[in-house]
Formats: structure tokens, sequence, C-alpha cells
């Protein structure tokens, strides 16, 4: 089963990206987290679109998706909803509109994310719900992973530095990795 990572930070030492990482490496066995990324996305201009057609990092981002079995968002949390940058990158991905089907519709999808707050990214993960919505893929409602104190919460080689918050992302990224096989049949 392969699934696609995206990490809504582009910060070099981003907590998102080492959430990410470290979802990857606890990932059930048979189970490969493939890190896409958001870096090199411009800003959405319809314009471009028209001109120029879809950038290349968005037609990779939208052949990774499309090619996966499950999308996992990694989200920061900014002033209490989703990045910026992030949810440019979906909009992006959404076009053209006669894309959403292929890349989004029906796609097991997950939202997780990291924040140096104290309640994590509880808002920001809320405020992907629309979204989700919107583009019909099919969220995950099982479990949820939000992790505040994040300055704190990785060693210098990006681990996750308690063993317990260790333990729930494992069983998140199992649960997400199980829905995703009775999505796919199997």
């Amino acid at each position: 089963m392969k699934l696609i990572g995206l990490s809504g930070s582009l910060r070099a030492g981003s907590l998102n990206t080492k959430l990410l990482q470290e979802a990857g490496r606890l990932c059930p066995a048979g189970v490969e987290l493939i890190e896409g990324s958001i870096r090199g996305v411009p800003l959405y201009d319809g314009d471009v679109e028209r001109d120029q057609g879809i950038p290349s990092a968005v037609e990779t981002l939208k052949d990774q998706v499309a090619g996966s079995d499950g999308l996992l968002l990694v989200s920061p949390e900014y002033n209490n909803s989703i990045p910026g940058v992030f949810k440019n990158a979906i909009d992006w991905m959404s076009r053209p509109g006669s894309d959403i089907e292929r890349v989004f519709g029906g796609r097991p999808t997950a939202v997780i994310g990291v924040s140096g707050g104290r309640f994590g990214t509880v808002m920001a993960q809320a405020a992907w719900l629309p979204v989700l919505r919107l583009l019909k893929t099919d969220p995950w409602f099982g479990g949820r992973f939000l992790l505040g104190g994040g300055g704190t919460a990785f060693d210098d080689q990006g681990r996750l530095t308690d063993p317990e918050t260790e333990r729930m992302l494992t069983e998140f990224m199992a649960g997400f990795a199980e829905f995703c096989r009775q999505k796919a049949g199997g």
C-alpha cells in the first residue's frame, strides 16, 4: 500500500515535516508513506493557469495523490486555521475542476499536525473539513492526532521524544492504513 503525505510548511526544520517523517517511520509493515512536497507551487493565478497551464510542481503532486491509496495532510496551524501556502497548493491541485474526481474523489484522507502551542492543531484540522468535503475526499474519522508543545517533541535527529506520543502516532497510522485498505477493497 502506498500513501502520500504532504507537510504544509516550507520552513527548514519544520515540526510538521518532522511529524510527517515520523509518521512514515511508524507505518505498519507493507505500508509506504511517500513524502510529497508543496515547495515550488506558485501562488494561484487564473491568468497563469489560462496562459501557461498547470505548473509542473502541481502536476507532480496531482499524479502522486491520484496514484496513492490515501492522502495524509500534515498541517501546521497559523492564526487558528490552515496555512495559506498549504491551502494554495491544494487549490492548485483542484485545477482544472474536472480533475477533482481523479485526484481527490473518494480518496481516503487524514489530517494530523503539530504546533508549539498547548492545543496542537485542533483549529486547523477543523478548518480542513469543509475543504475535504468540497473535494469529495473520504476523510478518516477513526482517530485523531494533534500534538502540542512541538518545540520539545523531537530530538536532534527528528525523532519523537515521548514514547506515549510515538505509540499514539503508530496507532493512528495503523488505523488510517487499515481504513485505506478497506476502501481499496482488501
